[in-house]
């Protein structure tokens, strides 16, 4: 196990280009790759959409493949300009599905069967999973001969639970090497065919040195084939926070309304402020299924008056809040379900536009927010220690500032999305046989 922490710091320290370069490999014919997905492009997964976008501009020959239907709300121009280009599947394809599972028992009756089988491994405690599994299982069917079809060299999915089952049975029909990308949600639990597709992925590329760790329990060996590749995001940002620093202190938290997020613990936090006496303005953006229970939450700790919540924000309209911000908080917690963050886009777009951030130590968080030099960790669950973080954020601005913009260069030096978009293309050279 000593080895895995060093996995993280592969990352090459020079400067880079998307051009491909005269005599590179690049110059070589393109590797064809399909990318699995649930949805694409889906307005909360921007890291994903720009890893497609910059791997096509390094020459990769990249489709993408979706399981379900389309998303159309809340997509930025550049993602609707994308959206013309995905194979999707969803409750329409179903006689297709059905078509290709008979397709492959009459050619490959022992990989189907063993296929099937395999599906007895599903945990149903976590029926949403489970159920996302089964419907990628039949999907695979379908991806296998359109893969066969177009000549699909390589096969990546960009989440470990649905996306990569339907990519394993792609890949064990038609031979095709696959990979996947392991990220939050989608291994904590992971789904009970995990250890299936540990084995016989090329190559499993993980948001975090943590979720290493984690899925290091689960695989028989084969260290070499996990690479931990960050999350590329843009980083030139509309506008710098003022952080100005005056009452009312303008706090904002970014994310979906989901229990992993604890955006309960800052409206507990909050009511600790109130009482304290402190004038400030608390934005939230973002929506989900705890939508109505949080601000149910916020007229019973009579909070109305100070917290604004904006619904879904698009990623061009989300500056003007960062702009506006004081203090950024993501007091995330671990889920009952042991679900969790990996690490939050939104805090590294919170540093990038130079905006103290609060938040917690879970998962892979402190590998980009070190305490008391790009931000501040508190415990989870704790809104008085979230509230004294707050408070000490906002009655030191220059402490405040200098953390954000320590943590504004750590970003853009582990996450400049040139640099790890060019590796994972160089990835894909390295671990699939070409």
């Amino acid at each position: 196990m000593n080895e895995i922490p060093k996995i993280a710091n592969r990352f090459s320290e020079t400067t880079v280009s998307l051009e491909p370069q005269p005599g590179s490999r690049l110059d070589r014919p393109s590797l064809r790759v399909a990318y699995v997905l649930l949805w694409f492009p889906a307005p909360t997964e921007t890291f994903i959409f720009r890893e497609v976008v910059n791997l096509r501009k390094l020459g990769l020959s990249l489709r993408v493949f979706t399981l379900y239907g389309g998303k159309s709300a809340n997509l930025s121009a550049e993602m609707q300009a994308a959206s013309a280009d995905v194979e999707r599947l969803g409750w329409r394809a179903l006689p297709r599905l059905i078509g290709a599972l008979r397709y492959w028992r009459k050619r490959k009756p022992a990989v189907v069967k063993e296929l099937l089988r395999s599906l007895g491994h599903l945990d149903w405690r976590t029926p949403e999973k489970s159920g996302e599994s089964v419907w990628a299982m039949f999907a695979g069917f379908e991806l296998a001969r359109r893969f066969e079809a177009q000549g699909i060299e390589h096969i990546h999915a960009s989440w470990a639970s649905g996306c990569a089952t339907a990519a394993w049975a792609a890949s064990k029909l038609t031979g095709v090497p696959f990979s996947f990308t392991a990220r939050a949600w989608d291994i904590y639990p992971p789904d009970g065919l995990i250890r299936h597709k540990l084995r016989d992925a090329v190559l499993v590329r993980t948001e975090t040195a943590a979720n290493v760790r984690h899925l290091a329990a689960f695989a028989d060996g084969g260290l070499d084939k996990f690479q931990v590749t960050y999350n590329g995001v843009p980083l030139q940002v509309d506008g710098e926070a003022a952080v100005a620093m005056r009452p009312p202190y303008r706090i904002l938290a970014v994310g979906r309304f989901v229990r992993k997020k604890g955006f309960d613990q800052l409206l507990r936090a909050a009511r600790l402020l109130a009482d304290a006496g402190i004038d400030f303005r608390l934005d939230f953006a973002g929506e989900g299924a705890l939508n109505w229970p949080l601000k149910w939450l916020t007229r019973r700790l009579k909070l109305s008056d100070r917290v604004h919540f904006h619904g879904f924000v698009t990623h061009d309209d989300i500056a003007k809040l960062y702009a506006a911000a004081d203090v950024f908080v993501m007091p995330c917690v671990v889920a009952p379900s042991s679900d969790r963050d990996g690490l939050p886009t939104v805090l590294l777009e919170a540093l990038l536009h130079r905006v103290p951030v609060v938040t917690t130590a879970v998962s892979g968080i402190p590998e980009l927010i070190e305490d008391g030099v790009t931000g501040l960790l508190v415990r989870e669950r704790d809104p008085a220690a979230i509230a004294a973080a707050i408070k000490r954020i906002i009655a030191d601005r220059d402490e405040a500032v200098a953390m954000a913009e320590r943590g504004r260069a750590r970003v853009r030096q582990q996450f400049d999305p040139e640099r790890n978009h060019r590796r994972v293309f160089d990835l894909y050279r390295q671990f699939v046989p070409h």
